[in-house]
């Protein structure tokens, strides 16, 4: 194993969350790169046997159990396409057959009940009658029977415990960021819609323009048909329990001053709830007919996913910024580690929250030990614009700060976790609006001290990648350095070449698609500011990629390279990242060494 620090936090085993069977919770699968790939592993509680289940040579990163545990399905594109099918293997080992006779498509949800899966994917270009979603049935036969199709984006929510019912969360309505619930029978006739509508015992609009309701789960006992979803009326994610049968709603009002997401405990009579606040995580049981709330034991930092056992106690994956993440239970115990000796630590992050054009920003830093002011300094972007940055652990901001650079991330407007209206704020006007958060952020580490104005570099993945190009085509003078990964480049090729869902994102996003709202495209893309960039560039892409297609990338690196600017082009074999460590060792080093190629470079100029 190499002697540097940030290889070694790459190279080291890691894990994530366990994954149990519906029906049989000692049979749990999860996710390892012990290979140095990314592959899917099973884990049976009664023995404590790990196997690993899938060997491709780009790893694999989707996969469920069906709910009796006897067989891991798992996900099969090509080159990290995301266009693929479905197959499956034994729980305990065998050949990889061909799941269920659906055509390929991208996935688009999954879930299971004892004698049926429910398989949603994006239907493929061109395909006959399939319209942009489709769900099937697959019965125990493995016949496969169509039940939902629609031009819009949608996806499998979930199945009932006995297989009657069906949740889909769809866009029918042309709003893919706020989507509606539907329940189907198993033959695809509707039961009930949660959207628009008054319902018994509370008054009001469920759902709506700009309220969604993203997440959803059958309770966990045969006959059960309440469903605990997730929804917005309010400013925040919230919970609420809908029979869909006799059309009552509960909400389950819980004073909590962040965002909270659920799942039942296994007798149905308990919630588990995540409650986010402030880039942290807690874990709380709910009891339903007590209407009481208890606070779980878990150590300050973030939880990746957590399962309640059949005993009461939970099961939980946990990290944070100075510690990589582990499987734990409320007894104490650690459940899972990965094999091999841990990834060397990292420091912990700090908070501040610092004033912006639309409030307050949270800015979480990470600083090397005794380190002298002002610092070189990096601001990670992430991607999304859906999700934050949090107090957990990291390998890319890691290496930096054992490079001796100060790391700044930033959880812009647009960033879940902080409320709607911040999550929402982006719409009509992405990219600018995001740059201004970053840019506030940057101004007050310059006077603060904290940062070197000569010594700062933008950089981001996926979303995080975009804003990086934007900056530096809006912002010239304010960054020394840039290294833009799997970007949006070139908006309009972008939308020409993505994955459906994406489209249908991006139209909920601007309020249109490129032929229909053609100046807010060219306002947020990165190409139409390019003659204006002057900061030393690297931009590193999936050839794959159905997220950041290439050909947009080309489009930009072309225009620089036509006008003589500086920028460095690399190209990697996969999609929307690499599930192989040693690509990932290989881009982190380039981009490090990039940095600090061009900081010598402007030393010597001074």
């Amino acid at each position: 194993m190499s002697s540097e620090r940030w290889v070694q936090r790459y190279l080291a085993a890691h894990l994530t969350m366990l994954r149990s069977a519906r029906c049989a919770p000692d049979r749990a699968i999860f996710r390892s790169n012990a290979t140095g790939r990314w592959q899917i592993y099973a884990y049976d509680r009664t023995t404590g046997e790990r196997r690993q289940v899938t060997d491709r040579p780009g790893g694999t990163v989707h996969a469920e159990l069906s709910a009796d545990g006897e067989w891991i399905w798992w996900f099969d594109d090509r080159d990290g396409n995301e266009f693929g099918v479905w197959r499956r293997q034994a729980f305990h080992g065998g050949p990889d057959v061909l799941a269920a006779p659906v055509p390929a498509g991208y996935p688009a949800g999954i879930a299971f009940a004892p004698d049926v899966a429910v398989v949603g994917h994006a239907a493929a270009p061109g395909e006959s009658g399939a319209g942009g979603s489709v769900v099937h049935r697959v019965g125990a036969d493995g016949t496969a029977t169509v039940i939902y199709v629609h031009e819009q984006d949608a996806h499998v929510a979930d199945v009932s415990a006995n297989g009657a019912l069906i949740a889909i969360a769809h866009s029918e309505h042309g709003d893919s960021r706020h989507r509606a619930l539907r329940v189907v029978r198993r033959d695809g006739t509707t039961l009930a819609d949660l959207w628009e509508g008054k319902w018994r015992g509370l008054g009001g609009v469920w759902g709506g323009p700009d309220k969604g309701l993203p997440g959803v789960a059958f309770g966990p006992l045969v006959g059960d048909a309440r469903l605990l979803v997730r929804h917005e009326r309010r400013d925040r994610g919230e919970l609420l329990i809908w029979d869909p049968v006799d059309g009552t709603v509960r909400e389950i009002l819980l004073g909590l001053p962040g965002e909270v997401s659920g799942r039942w405990y296994p007798d149905g009579g308990a919630v588990l709830v995540a409650h986010a606040h402030r880039a942290r995580d807690e874990l709380y049981r709910y009891d339903l007919d007590a209407g009481t709330l208890t606070r779980l034991d878990t150590p300050r930092g973030v939880i990746r996913g957590a399962e309640a056992r059949s005993d009461g106690t939970v099961e939980f994956a946990w990290t944070s910024a100075a510690a990589p993440l582990s499987i734990r239970s409320t007894t104490g115990e650690v459940v899972l580690t990965a094999p091999g000796p841990p990834a060397p630590g990292s420091v912990p992050v700090r908070d501040e929250w610092v004033r912006g054009p639309g409030g307050p920003i949270h800015a979480l830093i990470s600083l090397p030990e005794d380190a002298q002011r002002p610092l070189p300094c990096v601001f990670e972007v992430h991607g999304g614009p859906i999700g934050y940055d949090d107090d957990a652990f990291d390998p890319s901001v890691a290496a930096w700060v054992d490079q001796g650079y100060a790391v700044i991330q930033v959880n812009y407007r647009g960033s879940t976790g902080y409320g709607l209206d911040w999550r929402d704020a982006i719409e009509g006007d992405p990219g600018l609006t995001e740059l201004a958060d970053i840019q506030a952020v940057r101004d007050w580490a310059v006077a603060e001290g904290l940062a070197d104005p000569r010594r700062l570099v933008l950089t981001g993945r996926s979303w995080g990648g975009y804003l990086t190009l934007l900056g530096i085509g809006r912002q010239p003078d304010d960054w020394a350095v840039a290294v833009s990964s799997m970007p949006v480049a070139d908006y309009v090729a972008a939308y020409e070449d993505e994955m459906a869902a994406l489209q249908a994102f991006d139209r909920s996003l601007f309020g249109g698609s490129p032929a229909e709202v053609p100046d807010r495209y060219r306002r947020a893309s990165p190409i139409t500011y390019v003659d204006a960039v002057t900061t030393p560039l690297l931009v590193i892409a999936g050839e794959n990629d159905p997220r950041c297609p290439i050909r947009q990338v080309e489009n930009y690196v072309r225009r620089i390279e036509q006008r003589s600017g500086e920028v460095t082009f690399y190209r990697y074999d996969a999609g929307h990242g690499s599930l192989v460590m040693a690509e990932s060792i290989r881009q982190k080093r380039i981009a490090m060494e990039f940095v600090a190629d061009q900081f010598a470079l402007l030393s010597s100029r001074c």
